[in-house]
C-alpha cells in the first residue's frame, strides 16, 4: 500500500522528506523505509537522499537521464561523445553510457545498467554549455573540443573518423579553441581541424 502512495510524488526523483510527506510518517521512518525499498529493488538510490522508483527508471528517456546526470555531480554538463551523439555528429551510439564534464572530481557512478562518467577539467575550461530542456549540455563545438583536449593528454578516446565535420560550425570551433592549451590546438591541426 505504501508503495502505491509513493507514486503520488510528482517528481522523477525524491528524498526522505518527500516520502515522509506523502506517507505521513516521520523523516527518520522515511529514511528506514527508503533503505528497505532499496534492498527490495523497489527504489533506486541514485545518491545520498536521492531516490527513484525503479519502475519509473525503466522508462526514463535519454533526456531524463541527462537531467539525473547533472544532479548526480554538481556542477556538471553533458559533453564528449554523449553530446556529439545527441547532436548526431558521431556515428558512435551511446545508450547506457553518459559522459559529463565536471570541475570537482573524475568519477563513475553506476545505476542499474547505466554508467555516468564524470571527467574533471580545469575550471577555466568549464564553459560552453547551454540549458536544453531540463539539463545542461555542451554546444557541439565545445563537446568536440572537450574530447580533443582530453585526447591530447591521453585521457580519452573517440573514433575521429566517426565524426560528421560538416555539422560543426568552423568559426565557433576556431573561436573556442583559443581558450584551450597549445597541445589541444596541435592535436586539432594533426587531425585536420585547422
Amino acid at each position: 500500500m505504501k508503495l502505491l502512495e509513493l507514486n503520488k510524488i510528482d517528481r522523477d526523483y525524491f528524498g526522505h522528506e518527500d516520502i515522509a510527506r506523502v506517507l505521513g510518517i516521520t523523516p527518520a521512518a522515511a529514511k528506514v523505509l527508503a533503505h528497505r525499498y532499496v534492498k527490495k529493488n523497489v527504489l533506486i538510490r541514485a545518491k545520498r537522499n536521492m531516490y527513484i522508483l525503479r519502475e519509473k527508471w525503466m522508462h526514463f528517456s535519454r533526456e531524463e537521464k541527462f537531467e539525473i546526470a547533472n544532479i548526480l555531480q554538481v556542477p556538471s554538463y553533458i559533453s564528449l561523445a554523449t553530446a556529439l551523439d545527441y547532436y548526431e555528429i558521431t556515428t558512435q551510439m551511446q545508450k547506457v553510457f553518459i559522459e559529463s564534464i565536471a570541475i570537482k572530481r573524475t568519477k563513475e557512478i553506476k545505476i542499474n545498467d547505466n554508467i555516468f562518467n564524470y571527467t574533471k577539467i580545469n575550471d577555466d575550461l568549464y564553459d560552453g554549455f547551454v540549458k536544453e530542456k531540463n539539463f545542461f549540455i555542451a554546444i557541439p563545438e565545445k563537446a568536440l573540443l572537450d574530447a580533443f583536449y582530453l585526447m591530447s593528454f591521453g585521457r580519452y578516446n573517440i573514433d575521429i573518423s566517426s565524426l560528421y565535420r560538416d555539422k560543426l560550425d568552423r568559426d565557433i570551433l576556431l573561436d573556442w579553441v583559443k581558450k584551450f592549451p597549445e597541445r589541444t590546438k596541435i592535436f586539432m591541426e594533426k587531425h585536420g581541424y585547422f
